[in-house]
Order: C-alpha cells, then structure tokens, then sequence
C-alpha cells in the first residue's frame, strides 16, 4: 500500500499532515524519513494542529523528544544525532505508545526495526529547486490496511500518479 503526494508549499505540507492526524488512533507510530530540509517537522506541525494542539511545534534536534497534547498525545523524536541503536531504545518508544500516544519519529529508517510492525512510513523527498515536495506514504500492516482507503480520499488532492 502506497500513495505518491506532491506538495507544492510549506502549507501543503502541514495540512497533508493535518489530514493524516484524523486517521490516527493510540499506539500509531510514523516512521519519517528524507533529507534535511526535505520538511519532516513541517508535517509534523500539520500533524499536532490536526490532532488539535494549537503551540509552537519545532524540532527535537537537539532535546531528541517532544511531547505535545491534543486529542492524542504526540511524541516527536528526532533520532538523526544517535549513535547507536541503544541509545533509541533508551528512548523507550514502548512507553510513549501505551495509553494515548501517537509516535512520530524523524530519521525513522534509522529505528524502523524499533517501531511496532504496524506504522506509516512516510518518505519526503525535495525533487527540485522550489520548496515543493514529494511525499510517498507507505502502510505497513493490516491496521493501516483497514485505514486505506480513508486515508487516499483524505489526500487525493495532493495525489500523484503512481
């Protein structure tokens, strides 16, 4: 299960982001990856306004967790300066998915194998000069499965041939 988005802007992004939030259930775990710039914090800012949270979301570089409440509580982890596989682990991403957590983690290819076999991949690449951006956002498993098709009809504005 796959569907190719483009972005256009910055807000582009924040609301594919939104529009995902409305899929979202406790225990969800996304897995963001893309190269720096590529707009992984912009989505996640779509994603804590979708889920309701009105603040300030920025990126947890240097502090690696941050948590924001809304309708879920939404862990953003930035795993890009670990070393070791340990040091995510120490993270205890088990923990911020109990109760009503949802886990969004930047850098995720590099913990994927940390996070529940059920999460949402999602790839964002930066084609060309301009600030659009491509998003491929991949189900894995039979949760997302279930949530498919909700989920091409939430950004099928955004859709792009596959």
């Amino acid at each position: 299960m796959e569907v190719l988005l483009e972005a256009p802007t910055a807000e582009d992004t924040r609301a594919i982001g939104s529009a995902l939030a409305d899929l979202l259930r406790p225990g969800d775990a996304l897995a963001l990856t893309g190269e720096l710039g590529a707009g992984k914090t912009t989505l996640v800012q779509g994603i804590a306004r979708g889920l309701g949270y009105a603040g300030a979301v920025v990126s947890p570089t240097f502090t690696l967790v941050r948590e924001y409440r809304g309708r879920l509580r939404l862990y953003h982890v930035d795993v890009y300066r670990l070393e070791r596989v340990q040091d995510a682990i120490d993270l205890a991403f088990e923990e911020m998915l109990d109760g009503d957590g949802v886990l969004v983690v930047e850098w995720g290819d590099a913990v994927e194998q940390l996070l529940p076999p059920e999460h949402l991949l999602v790839e964002l690449t930066v084609p060309g000069p301009d600030e659009r951006r491509r998003i491929a956002l991949t189900g894995m498993g039979p949760s997302w499965a279930a949530r498919w098709e909700r989920l091409e009809r939430a950004v099928q504005r955004w859709g792009l041939a596959a």
